[in-house]
Formats: C-alpha cells, sequence, structure tokens
C-alpha cells in the first residue's frame, strides 16, 4: 500500500505542475499586455511543491512512527498475564512473533493468545494501510487546492519555490548531521557499556585478542580476552603495505598521463586505470586468495621462507592495487589545475622537464595529492573483503608480513555474526572497535584539511 501512496503522491504532484503552469499561460494570455511577476514554470512548481511535499513529509512521519505505535497497541490490547513480568527483550520477541504469524510465516503453532493477537494485528495494519492512503491523498488534494487559488499574475510564485528549495537543502544538511550525530551516539553509547565490562587499558594496551566468550551456559569456549592491541597492528600493517604499493604507482601514473602522455593516450589508459575503482572489492578478495596468495607462497618458499597460506602481504598488494584509482585520479587533478604559466615559467629558466615537475608542478599540486593519498588509507583502513579472504580471521601480533593478520573491520564482522547477545562483552567490542576506528578515520580527515590548508596559500 505505501507505494500506491508514493504513486498517488507522485500523481498529484505532476498534475499540480501541469495545472499551475496552465493557469499561468492562461492568465498571461488574457492579461491584456500586462506580464507575470513569475514565469509559468515558477507556478507550476509552486503548486506541485505544495501539492507533494506535505503529502511526502506526513507520509514519512506516518512510516516512521506506525510501527511503534502498533507495537504498543497490540501489546496494550493483549491479557495481562500475557505481557506481566516481561522486561523489554522478551516484549520484543512477543511482538516480533506475532507479526511473524500475521504475515503468515508460522514455524511452529502459536498460543491462543498469539494467534488472537496477530489476527487483530492483521485487521489493524490493513485499516491503518487504507487509512493512511486516505489522509495522505486529501492532504495532497488540499496542498493543491490551497496553492492554485493563491496563484496570479502579481502573485510572487519564483520567491516560495526559492524559499521550498532552500528549505529542502536544509533539510538534507539536517538528515546529514543527524545522521553522523546518531552513529557517534550509537558508538559511545555502545562502547561505554562495554568499557563498563572490560577496563579501557586493557582493551588498548592488551597483547591478546580471543573474544570467544561462552554465550549460554551450555556452550563451551574460552575465558575471553579482549586486548585489541593484535587487531590494531594488523590494520596498520596491511594499510602501509597497500600504500606503499598504491602511493608510488599512483602518483607516478599520474605525473604520466599529465606530462608525457600524449592525447590519445590519455584518453585510453585514464579510462582502464579507473576501472579499477568499479569493480567489487570481492573480486579483488578472489584474485588475492586465487591468484596472489598462492603466488606469494610459492615465491617465499622458493627463497627459503615460511608463507603462511593467508598472508599480510598478498592482502595489503591487493588492496594497494584497488587504491591505485583513487591517488591517480585525485593527483592528476591536482597536477592539470596547476597553472601553464608555472611550468612555462621554470621550463624558460632552464630547468629540465624533470625539475619542473619535482619543484615546480608536485609542490604546488601537494594538497590534492596528499587529499588522495589520504582518501587511500581511510580506504585501506576500512576495507574487509580483502582481508577476510586473503589475510585471515586470527589476530596475531607479529612484524612478519608472510604471516596471517586480521583487521578491525574483520573482527567487526565476525563479531557480529552468529549467535550474539547485546549485553555480552563479545558483541560490545564490535563497537569498541568501531569507536576507534571512527576517531582513526576521523584524524585522518582532520590532517588531510590541515595540510591542505597549510600548503594551499603557497599554490594560489
Amino acid at each position: 500500500m505505501t507505494g500506491w501512496t508514493f504513486l498517488i503522491i507522485v500523481a498529484l504532484l505532476v498534475a499540480g505542475f501541469v495545472a499551475g503552469r496552465g493557469k499561468a499561460k492562461a492568465a498571461l494570455r488574457h492579461a491584456g499586455g500586462r506580464s507575470l511577476h513569475s514565469r509559468p514554470v515558477y507556478h507550476g512548481a509552486y503548486v506541485a511543491v505544495w501539492t507533494g511535499v506535505p503529502a511526502l513529509v506526513f507520509l514519512l512521519l506516518w512510516q516512521l512512527f506506525q510501527g511503534a505505535a502498533m507495537d504498543r497497541l497490540i501489546l496494550a490490547s493483549m491479557s495481562p498475564h500475557v505481557t506481566e513480568g516481561l522486561d523489554g527483550a522478551r516484549r520484543s520477541l512477543l511482538v516480533a512473533e506475532i507479526q511473524q504469524v500475521a504475515a503468515g510465516r508460522i514455524f511452529q503453532q502459536p498460543s491462543p493468545e498469539v494467534a488472537e493477537a496477530a489476527e487483530r494485528f492483521a485487521r489493524w495494519q490493513s485499516i491503518a494501510a487504507w487509512a493512511k492512503l486516505v489522509v495522505i491523498t486529501a492532504t495532497g488534494l488540499l496542498g493543491f487546492v490551497f496553492a492554485y487559488l493563491r496563484l496570479s499574475p502579481a502573485y510572487r510564485a519564483r520567491y516560495g519555490v526559492e524559499w521550498a528549495m532552500t528549505g529542502f537543502m536544509v533539510f538534507c544538511s539536517l538528515v546529514a548531521l543527524i545522521t553522523t550525530g546518531g552513529i557517534v551516539v550509537s558508538l559511545v553509547y555502545e562502547a561505554l557499556q562495554f568499557f563498563a565490562k572490560v577496563p579501557v587499558w586493557q582493551f588498548l594496551f592488551g597483547l591478546n585478542w580471543e573474544p570467544q566468550i561462552p554465550l549460554r551456559e551450555d556452550q563451551v569456549a574460552g575465558a575471553g580476552a579482549f586486548g585489541a592491541v593484535p587487531v590494531f597492528f594488523g590494520t596498520v600493517m596491511i594499510a602501509t603495505l597497500a600504500m606503499l604499493v598504491a602511493v608510488p604507482i599512483g602518483l607516478l601514473s599520474a605525473v604520466y598521463l599529465t606530462e608525457y602522455a600524449n592525447d590519445r593516450a590519455r584518453s585510453v589508459l585514464k579510462p582502464m586505470l579507473e576501472i579499477l575503482a568499479g569493480i567489487p572489492t570481492v573480486v579483488y578478495g578472489f584474485f588475492a586468495v586465487l591468484i596472489v596468495a598462492p603466488a606469494v607462497r610459492e615465491l617465499g618458499q622458493s627463497l627459503g621462507f615460511d608463507v603462511s597460506p593467508n598472508s599480510a602481504l598478498a592482502a595489503g598488494g591487493v588492496m594497494g592495487i584497488m587504491i591505485i584509482p583513487f591517488i591517480s585520479s585525485l593527483s592528476d587533478d591536482a597536477i592539470t589545475a596547476v597553472p601553464r604559466a608555472m611550468r612555462d615559467g621554470s621550463l624558460a629558466l632552464g630547468a629540465t622537464k624533470a625539475e619542473t615537475i619535482t619543484r615546480v608542478l608536485l609542490p604546488s599540486a601537494l594538497p590534492g595529492i596528499m587529499g588522495g593519498i589520504l582518501l587511500g588509507l581511510s580506504r585501506a583502513i576500512g576495507e574487509t573483503m580483502i582481508v577476510v579472504m586473503a589475510a585471515g580471521l586470527i589476530a596475531t601480533l607479529t612484524a612478519n608480513p608472510l604471516d596471517g593478520v586480521t583487521t578491525v573491520t574483520v573482527q567487526i564482522v565476525t563479531l557480529l555474526i552468529g549467535d550474539t547477545e547485546f549485553d555480552n562483552p563479545k558483541t560490545l567490542a564490535a563497537f569498541a572497535l568501531g569507536l576507534v576506528l571512527f576517531l582513526s578515520t576521523l584524524l585522518i580527515n582532520i590532517a588531510a584539511l590541515r595540510i591542505v590548508e597549510k600548503y594551499r596559500e603557497a599554490y594560489e
């Protein structure tokens, strides 16, 4: 029903635009030499805004609050002996069971109280769906009538449309800010729950990471250790290996494309290089585990080294290939943006092409180049799939790139898979790792902004 409601809103919006523009054109034909204050397209857009925006806002609010309201109503309608004494988690499980039965997904025979509540829930959902359709359609029609009647040749419809667009952009900005704030609050809250069970110093400076602890009384598992230093060290090692591959290749390829390649070579090589950015990470993971990792192991064994089947070197090398387009593209744009006069001036003073590149172009393009490098570093720190497939899942504190290591993102995935409870240190550890990862990427982005601000004045 939500889909039909949205289609009705779109139809009313289009009808409002056509009607408003038609009324403006008709007024222009019968104006007797007078012109409209705003163009007919603004009249149409004004009616469309008043028709669609209130209805869409109402639909959004309805979708946000309908679920919680229905859950409260269905629990309130049940017998007190069914819901009495249930905590929040058990109430949520009861509501979920009622919803599953109402949807026809029955895995075992429900109790009579649950079956009766599911029947009521299905009936109330149907009533709510039709009520939503009627109320939102009426809202759109009221907005249409209100805006259409206000139109006149002297009406300043353009100002109304611009006000609506400004409000829409403010709304989008608020959504971004609220989303970011929600992410931070959720991470901090869950991380504090974890640190209430595990000391901060043990998490940040402990050398043993074994989060597999028993979640049930009948489950056999270790005692649990949450020293995250091996996880952090593995993340830094793989990111460093990736940057050692990506930075030289990406930067030198950008220099070649901007300063040495002709137009025909550039038109072929640049799109081919940027195709690497569009390849899914799972494909890189398959490439790493099927091609690169065996090759690294065979090469290491031929040289007398003991190489793990899953090594940090294989994962870091493939990740570096994945990051090349980010560094190359941004460096290319930064070097291209350097004024031609600086190149010509350096060459006119007797500098060679290589000296011009190293002493003029690269220093002038340093903000853009550093931005690309730090963006690639953030991408490397946050990568998951390649590490899962090529580097392993075991947290090992080692500086040998031929051994298997793990990263923060991999551990977050493994901790949240399977039989989990959100009041258990094992699950809450994922949020602590996520908070550390968030702060790390935030610091990298701040460093990038500082570098750009520091060196941009020398360029401009």
